[in-house]
């Protein structure tokens, strides 16, 4: 009679644990939600219209953690599953030319001479903490090209956050926060610093820093110079040579001109690297030649070339 109880004893056990195994593995899973990305602010209108040169845009996903929720420390609560719509490699791109467009920046004007504004997003994310609610976060690099695919604007970081306070389970919330973010970092671009290097201003001051590149994009490339030379006796030879003292102004070799005399001769300034606050350290040499007579220099210094126009 004993064995017989033991045995019975033992199947109720099986069962018991087969029912509470069958429990386990019915239990559900979030229901996958979305939120809506959008634009939420608008810059001021028009604020660089009549730029001489256009801007192409291109945007990267360098995100290392693409889970929109990183963070949710709700007590008790699983972290839910929400997706972007629309998703955010295509949000980012568009909305970011409506932006720019807005402002007045032409956008895919001329592959020739366009810029190339590299955008590399590296956060992109909405957290719900306890005490804080929801927080968004937006952070992404910026890089500028010119048409040679020099880098002009160095990689420089820009974010936006933004914060609403409310339950974990209001997903508008958390809509609201991360649209907020994504238009604050946009306002952390510094777009006055894009602006400059698709403007050629009427005066080199106005671009002190400005390389010239050979382009025809800066001021100082677009200033002529006007020459009159004369000697006695007439019939000497002219030579013209740039002198720099400057590491980046690339010197350049003699040049020939004309026999003196010289009227009226137009040339423009393209000493590539020479920047208006680099004026200083170089100069025009002029050399006159002549059989039978010493040879004449005279050197003009840059500076007073460009601040004479």
């Amino acid at each position: 009679m004993k064995a017989k109880t033991f045995t019975a004893l033992m199947a109720i056990a099986t069962i018991v644990t087969s029912c509470t195994s069958m429990r386990k593995t019915t239990e559900s899973a979030p229901v996958p939600q979305n939120i809506n990305l959008a634009l939420v602010k608008q810059p001021q209108a028009d604020r660089f219209a009549n730029l001489e040169y256009g801007i192409r845009l291109n945007v990267q996903d360098g995100r290392s953690d693409k889970r929109l929720i990183q963070l949710y420390d709700a007590a008790a609560t699983s972290k839910p599953t929400i997706y972007t719509n629309p998703d955010i490699n295509s949000f980012v791109p568009e909305s970011m030319r409506r932006y720019m467009r807005t402002m007045g920046f032409n956008l895919d004007a001329d592959v020739a001479t366009d810029y190339l504004m590299q955008i590399t997003i590296k956060e992109f994310h909405v957290d719900w903490l306890s005490g804080l609610g929801w927080n968004g976060t937006v952070i992404m690099d910026v890089k500028i090209f010119n048409h040679n695919r020099d880098i002009v604007y160095p990689t420089t970081e820009v974010s936006g956050r933004a914060n609403v306070y409310s339950n974990a389970q209001s997903l508008s919330s958390a809509q609201d926060a991360i649209n907020e973010a994504y238009a604050n970092a946009l306002a952390d671009i510094d777009w006055d610093r894009v602006a400059y290097f698709l403007h050629r201003a009427d005066n080199p001051k106005q671009e002190a820093n400005k390389k010239v590149t050979g382009e025809g994009d800066t001021a100082l490339e677009h200033l002529t110079i006007h020459y009159r030379i004369t000697s006695d006796p007439e019939g000497a030879d002219i030579y013209f040579q740039l002198i720099s003292g400057d590491p980046e102004v690339k010197v350049q070799a003699g040049e020939y001109l004309e026999t003196t005399p010289i009227t009226d001769i137009i040339r423009t300034i393209n000493a590539k690297g020479l920047t208006y606050n680099k004026a200083g350290n170089v100069s025009l040499q002029i050399r006159c030649e002549k059989k039978g007579y010493n040879p004449q220099i005279k050197e003009i210094p840059m500076l007073s070339l460009i601040e004479s126009n």
